[in-house]
């Protein structure tokens, strides 16, 4: 991807992409793997202007204390997307069901 930003931006943007499928990080995870605990305000901006929300996963980063905290896309879809991925394990999201009833003739 060639992505347009400041090289700030980029590189919270490439820690995003670490972020496992179903996990979630605090913005001061992401701020200290950047920089320094004083850049997490900077981590919230570069984390709202991620031009590609669901390729880099700016989903999974919320609050220290746990808390959904600013999402482009809604509160709501944050909450979605966090919960689809915490009950989906992935190997299952494209899993063929091979019981004999499961396909009809």
């Amino acid at each position: 991807m060639d992505l347009q930003g400041t090289e700030f931006q980029k590189r919270v943007w490439r820690e995003l992409q670490k972020i496992p499928f179903g996990k979630t990080v605090s913005y001061l995870d992401v701020a200290m793997s950047v920089g320094t605990r004083e850049s997490v305000r900077a981590v919230g901006r570069a984390n709202g202007q991620n031009p590609v929300p669901i390729i880099i996963p700016c989903h999974r980063v919320i609050g220290s204390d746990g808390s959904l905290t600013g999402y482009g896309g809604g509160l709501w879809r944050k909450r979605w997307l966090l919960n689809f991925e915490s009950s989906t394990p992935q190997d299952e999201l494209f899993a063929l069901s091979l019981e004999p009833n499961a396909i009809s003739r």
